[in-house]
């Protein structure tokens, strides 16, 4: 038996904490509770932030906002049910949500047990001697009239999943557990909200009346003040309406079932994502997981065209589509499905096979306004998901989009109470950096509202002319729609406007090219990923793997041809930014990534700028060793280089010449307080 002498440090258990960053540093006064647990109308409990909703918008939000560095004692979401959803709603999950959830380290589960869907299968109606069945009465059969990729922009996951909302927020939930020992407090309800600058001494204006309590039990009312209160309590949100904030839009003449179950067919496309256009009417087959039974999951979205209704946003329209709506039943969204699948037959494979279904109608709306503000100008209230944008299911974008209003957040909020943006010192003030969310998020929600209206009505099997005459819809048509928004709906082609952390505009402009949905640097789009050999270990890396969620800056330095010349431009930029101007910011705030092109010899350490070792050892690689050609796809010059600062949520917030390190620094101070 060896017999051996054991020593370990003090600091060894940091070795297997369960976070894989450390929160972001805090400059503004750090926030304690009162230690007493008695309560009084005048001193009700105070917490940062408060959110509303642990839906995949809430939620991710928590749990960024716990990763960040908020504790239980500063942070509370609660959430009226008991827990996380059982069935129905959200299933899809688009290939930048998954590079986002894989920076979170939570995409695993997902990937292993979700349904990949790859490709995409049109059917229309059977042409007969040369005529469309469709357009002459001859027939009532269907054809497969191509497949496609589902995703036929460059992104790391080339693939759409689909899997069960309830178990994406298990996921979050779980890992939040980690976090926060508290986690979601649950059967609590928004009662009312206010803003109320009297009490709290001005810090704490947002007032929230809540009640706790299971259905059959006697509530427990309480009230609470916060900093800031988000809403993400979905379409009928309680914060949106207590505070005056209207959804603007109009619902289409278009009811739809949808069904989720397990089918027996003889469809030889019913694994696959289908757009089927039949005489009988429109159907969308989307593919889902795999359940414990071994059978496969499989959703139907069914047009109903009998409960068709006049489209309009009076009150009189919108009672007569509650009322067409619940007129639909389950065999009615069968029957329609059986005759738009002829020749081929589809039913529930067993009884008990169907595990939620619903009827609905297609809607558009967004909110005009995602913030209220106090008296001073301050935003105090967001809303982000449902609560300030619905939309169709059929496009995948719910979800979503919902959780990246969450992700576009939760940096800025954190970096505001951290008093990490620049300004005053105090934990809530005037923030350009914190005001950005209304108008990113407002420009991207805008965006899908259009493109689901385009999409929907396409795909009830209707284009409306401008002189409002229904025409025949065309495969050709429907086939352009859906090519031309793959970059939204595979939110790859999110472009955010020019603002304070997105600068546009470059004098001395490094980039070549304008094809930004293949990866072109373009300040407002997020970093595409590409692989990469590291120069410490050969480790071959995803480049996103860099940019994790952790609530960072990143400098990304493509170094050019030059850099092993001691007095060339690459290893002046270098050098500047290891002892200027990374130094101006608070401790590891900001990280360097750095690429070299093809270079003529081979090299070691010494034979570079110490700065770069220090700052980038595990992240400095090369551009060209593997088969990706990073120079290429991000349109840069080797022989020249460029510099860009990738915001903590992935997007690039500006673009630099190589010599042009001022620039980054002029961004940065924008952004972030120096010290």
């Amino acid at each position: 038996m060896p017999v051996f002498t054991e020593y370990s440090t003090s600091s060894r258990e940091l070795r297997v904490l369960p976070s894989f960053a450390p929160p972001l540093p805090r400059l503004s006064p750090a926030f304690t509770k009162p230690t007493s647990t008695i309560r009084s109308q005048d001193d009700p409990e105070k917490y940062e932030v408060v959110i509303i909703g642990a839906g995949p918008a809430g939620l991710m939000l928590n749990l960024l906002l716990a990763r960040y560095g908020l504790a239980d004692s500063s942070l509370l979401c609660v959430d009226a049910k008991p827990g996380t959803l059982k069935s129905g709603q959200a299933d899809g999950l688009q290939p930048r949500t998954l590079e986002v959830l894989k920076s979170l380290g939570l995409v695993d589960e997902i990937l292993n047990d979700g349904c990949h869907m790859e490709e995409v299968a049109f059917w229309n109606p059977t042409k007969k001697d040369g005529k469309n069945a469709d357009g002459d009465g001859d027939g009532d059969l269907i054809e497969r009239t191509s497949i496609v990729p589902d995703v036929s922009v460059p992104a790391r996951f080339q693939h759409e999943v689909t899997i069960h909302q309830g178990r994406i927020e298990r996921i979050l939930e779980t890992d939040l557990l980690r976090y926060s020992g508290r986690g979601v407090v649950r059967d609590t309800r928004l009662v009312d909200v206010r803003i109320d600058e009297e009490g709290g001494g001005g810090e704490f204006p947002v007032v929230a009346e809540i009640e706790t309590g299971k259905a059959d039990e006697e509530k427990v009312k309480r009230t609470i003040r916060a900093k800031y209160l988000v809403g993400a309590d979905g379409a009928h949100s309680v914060v949106r309406r207590c505070l005056g904030l209207n959804l603007e839009g109009e619902s289409l003449d278009h009811i739809w079932g949808v069904v989720d179950l397990v089918v027996d067919t003889d469809f030889p496309d019913i694994r696959r994502r289908c757009a089927i256009h039949s005489p009988a009417g429109s159907v969308m087959v989307i593919p889902r997981e795999r359940i414990v039974t071994g059978d496969y999951l499989t959703r139907l979205y069914v047009q109903v065209p009998e409960t068709n209704i006049e489209a309009g946003d009076d009150r009189a329209a919108k009672e007569g589509a509650k009322a067409r709506r619940a007129q639909v039943a389950l065999e009615e969204i069968f029957q329609h499905a059986a005759e738009a699948f002829k020749p081929y037959y589809i039913r529930p494979k067993q009884d008990g096979a169907v595990d939620w279904w619903a009827a609905y109608q297609i809607g558009q709306r967004v909110s005009g306004q995602f913030t209220v503000k106090d008296s001073k100008g301050v935003n105090r209230v967001f809303i982000a998901g449902d609560a300030c944008h619905t939309h169709s299911p059929k496009a995948g974008q719910g979800m979503n989009v919902s959780m990246m209003d969450s992700y576009n957040l939760a940096w800025k909020l954190i970096y505001s109470l951290h008093g990490l943006t620049p300004g005053p010192l105090e934990t809530a003030k005037l923030d350009p950096v914190l005001d950005t969310y209304h108008l990113e998020r407002h420009t991207i929600a805008q965006q899908l509202i259009d493109f689901d209206r385009a999409f929907s009505s396409m795909f009830s099997g209707k284009i409306g002319s401008e002189d409002g005459i229904n025409q025949s819809l065309t495969h050709e048509q429907f086939l352009e729609v859906f090519s031309r928004g793959n970059g939204f709906t595979s939110g790859c082609g999110i472009e955010y406007p020019e603002n304070v952390t997105v600068e546009k505009s470059t004098p001395k402009n490094p980039i070549t090219g304008t094809d930004y949905l293949h990866g072109i640097l373009c300040p407002g789009r997020r970093l595409l990923n590409v692989r990469v050999k590291r120069f410490a270990d050969g480790n071959r890396r995803d480049l996103q793997d860099d940019f994790l969620s952790t609530g960072r800056f990143r400098i990304l330095c493509l170094t050019s041809s030059d850099l092993l010349n001691p007095h060339g431009i690459s290893a002046k930029t270098l050098k500047t930014l290891g002892t200027s101007i990374i130094p101006q910011f608070p401790p590891s705030i900001i990280e360097q990534v750095v690429i070299h092109p093809r270079l003529d010899k081979d090299f070691m350490w010494k034979d570079i700028p110490s700065e770069l070792k220090e700052r980038s050892e595990m992240r400095f690689y090369s551009g060209y060793a593997l088969t990706d050609d990073v120079y290429a796809i991000y349109g840069v010059d080797p022989s020249q280089g460029a510099l860009a600062v990738v915001r903590p949520d992935g997007y690039i917030g500006t673009v630099a010449a190589l010599d042009d390190a001022e620039r980054v620094e002029g961004y940065l101070r924008r952004c972030i307080r120096t010290v």
